[in-house]
């Protein structure tokens, strides 16, 4: 819950665990209800999310947001965060020493949360939250587990917004989880 999620940001503190914290002007936590039923779980800040210092506020967040309004939530009703804290450079995809640095983080909030279901936003998210390699055209729409909770893997909003014909997709997985909750 809520105290949970703060003594794991105080953990956190300024973090200089890997080289992403150099370029960065503020961690990027997670945002939403400490108690939520559904935690969503993308890969890392962008531009927007690095000056405002919270999750999935850009074009892809406000897409995000949609989906969840779609499901009849809120942004308050679900738990938001991200693989990786910090923004990587020019929204390279973060790599493998980054991912090994912050993803214990990651797991600590989600099980913090103790949600009933988590739902992976793009590659990088699924394969660090299911520990696969598998592709997301591949995984997405399939249940996994972590920690025996059901996780299902969707495409990231910003590939969406990029290939809006793949939203139809999304739009399943995100039913299957509202027909599992």
């Amino acid at each position: 819950g809520a105290r949970g999620l703060t003594v794991i940001r105080e953990d956190l503190g300024d973090c200089k665990r890997c080289k992403l914290h150099s370029g960065r002007t503020n961690i990027v936590y997670g945002v939403g209800s400490p108690t939520a039923e559904i935690c969503f779980v993308g890969e890392g800040p962008g531009a927007d999310e690095d000056l405002q210092g919270e999750p999935f506020v850009g074009r892809a967040g406000q897409l995000l947001t949609q989906m969840i309004k779609a499901m009849g939530l809120e942004r308050e009703d679900v738990y938001i965060c991200n693989v990786v804290k910090c923004r990587p450079p020019n929204n390279r995809d973060p790599e493998p020493d980054e991912v090994t640095a912050c993803s214990p983080f990651l797991i600590r909030q989600v099980r913090a949360v103790g949600p009933k279901v988590i739902v992976t936003l793009g590659k990088h998210a699924a394969h660090t939250v299911l520990n696969v390699k598998t592709p997301i055209t591949r995984l997405r729409g399939t249940w996994g587990a972590f920690d025996g909770i059901p996780v299902m893997p969707t495409f990231h909003p910003s590939f969406l917004l990029r290939d809006p014909t793949q939203k139809k997709f999304a739009w399943e997985d995100l039913k299957a989880v509202l027909h599992h909750l």
